[in-house]
């Protein structure tokens, strides 16, 4: 139906591999469904290895051109929770699942990425003597495939840490110093602020499904992937007031422009008084004595 209005009056061994690439190209680029395609491709190397054990033919043309038949996955674009679907998941969560509540705050509280929450250990955390010393986290270390690694853009950064999370990590650190001093541990400062049960590093892929899904439909959400939270701490920033040179540096952008493109449509629009401002100065028309007569 497709190959033999194309090649069925050619010879095996006139068929060339740009025609075939090209063939497949047309049909990829068309209305074609991507497995039928597949299939069409699949065809005409059975076809082509026919000839090659019957020794019409030396090489199979349409070898290694599975590539053809591939079509373009559209990034998934990153979408954001509003401030009050933000507060009613948190919420969720803290009845659906409490023991993941304090990370799924920090992930919209401090927008760290999730292989950075998994690395995060106590020591790095500076929750100053009061809440109104300087407080912040140290993001230096990054849980990638099976393994600790540096942040992404290869450098540690300092992400502040607000006065309701601040509250919530100090309250689940006295609990964790606790349970280490009854078993005669006098530190926790190497210790995963979010281990799993068994202490270890929590399975990536575990926590939407698991916890944060549950959490989202119980709060009446539609559904949100966890690198959203970031995507939300960024833009509810930007809300707030905050500058993009602000939120990159929280954010761990590696330039401006990464920040610009993600996050600068959010930026609130400035008084038009400001462009007024641009125009020229005229002086105020004098008013013509009624009077006056000319000469």
């Amino acid at each position: 139906m497709h190959v033999f209005p194309v090649f069925g009056s050619s010879h095996l061994g006139a068929i060339r591999r740009e025609q075939v690439k090209e063939f497949l190209a047309g049909k990829a680029s068309g209305k074609l469904a991507r497995n039928s395609v597949r299939l069409i491709l699949s065809a005409m190397r059975v076809i082509f290895n026919a000839g090659i054990e019957d020794g019409v033919i030396d090489r199979n043309p349409a070898a290694r051109l599975g590539k053809l038949t591939k079509t373009e996955k559209p990034a998934h674009k990153a979408e954001s929770m509003t401030r009050e679907d933000a507060e009613k998941f948190l919420a969720a969560s803290l009845e659906v699942c409490p023991d993941y509540h304090p990370l799924f705050l920090t992930a919209l509280r401090a927008g760290l990425r999730k292989g950075e929450l998994l690395a995060l250990q106590w020591g790095d955390i500076n929750f100053g003597a009061t809440a109104d010393d300087p407080r912040y986290i140290l993001v230096q270390r990054n849980w990638s495939h099976g393994q600790f690694i540096t942040p992404k853009n290869g450098k540690p950064r300092r992400v502040d840490l607000s006065k309701e999370l601040r509250a919530v990590l100090l309250a689940l650190r006295e609990a964790r110093l606790l349970a280490a001093f009854q078993i005669g541990k006098e530190s926790i400062a190497d210790e995963l602020v979010f281990p799993s049960q068994a202490g270890t590093v929590i399975k990536p892929d575990n926590i939407a499904r698991r916890y944060m899904e549950p959490a989202l439909t119980a709060a009446g959400l539609r559904r949100f992937r966890f690198h959203d939270l970031r995507h939300t701490f960024g833009s509810l920033l930007i809300q707030a007031g905050a500058s993009l040179v602000y939120v990159r540096d929280q954010m761990g952008h590696s330039s401006i422009q990464i920040t610009v493109d993600c996050y600068g449509h959010l930026v609130p629009g400035a008084d038009i008084a400001n462009v007024d401002r641009l125009d020229a100065v005229k002086k105020p028309a004098t008013k013509r004595n009624p009077r006056a007569t000319w000469n």
